[in-house]
């Protein structure tokens, strides 16, 4: 997980998975057209799975990319190297990701990437954002990284352990990261958890907020797999007028 530059609107200063908007490079054709796995997708899907390929790259330093003359994932040395020439250019919109795949001969992995959850912002919020999560093994051998500007800092960490900082108050998680923290957390290790995504359906969350005397109360449906309805957070008047619209 990364923690988000506090200096950034949304979520700034929380700990968080790598991620971030799909860009209008990421849905095109022609990059498509450098993703394995990708005949049963649409390009919106592709889009979305080539978006989370790109932000791991950035923000985490690990790249899911194939050799194109092998079909082997790429090793931690072409990482490095691959990382040491794209991921500023990439960060700041100067090369896409097309760009590389093209210039490096290589493939993007999006058939490893398994769909975990859907999420869309509350209705209240004053920002808006429809958020695909998913799960991927990390490749053999690469080290991974923050950024030193989007992320300011990154660990490997246990689901239960992140929940624990977080009620400790050593982490900020806001409540879509923390449940599904709980929902990985059903599964004792990568391949479990990938195994059960694979086998449920993703059920769209969009959660109802109430807001009463100071608390807010995230509501969310049964039936998308996190074994709770409704977690309710206690916040300051400023924060509980502002989470009110």
């Amino acid at each position: 997980m990364v923690t988000r530059n506090a200096g950034i609107d949304f979520a700034g200063g929380a700990l968080v998975y790598p991620g971030g908007k799909t860009n209008p490079e990421d849905l095109t054709p022609e990059t498509a057209a450098y993703c394995d796995g990708n005949d049963d997708l649409d390009i919106s899907e592709i889009g979305s799975r080539v978006c989370g390929i790109r932000e791991t790259f950035e923000e985490a330093g690990f790249l899911l990319a194939r050799e194109k003359n092998t079909g082997m994932l790429i090793n931690r040395e072409r990482c490095l190297s691959i990382g040491a020439a794209y991921r500023e250019p990439i960060r700041r919109g100067k090369a896409s990701m097309k760009d590389l795949a093209s210039n490096e001969h290589l493939t993007l992995a999006c058939d490893l990437l398994v769909p975990f959850a859907h999420w869309i912002t509350p209705s209240i919020s004053p920002k808006r954002y429809d958020t695909w999560f998913y799960l991927a093994e990390a490749p053999e051998g690469q080290l991974g990284s923050h950024d030193n500007s989007e992320t300011v800092a990154s660990l490997w960490i246990n689901p239960d352990q992140a929940l624990a900082g977080a009620e400790n108050k050593i982490y900020n998680i806001v409540f879509a990261t923390r449940m599904n923290l709980r929902k990985l957390g059903k599964s004792d290790n990568v391949k479990l958890a990938m195994n059960l995504a694979q086998a449920n359906k993703v059920i769209t969350v969009e959660p109802e907020v109430i807001n009463e005397n100071n608390n807010i109360t995230f509501r969310i449906p049964q039936e998308a797999g996190y074994d709770i309805e409704q977690e309710t957070e206690t916040v300051g008047p400023a924060v509980a007028f502002y989470a009110s619209g």
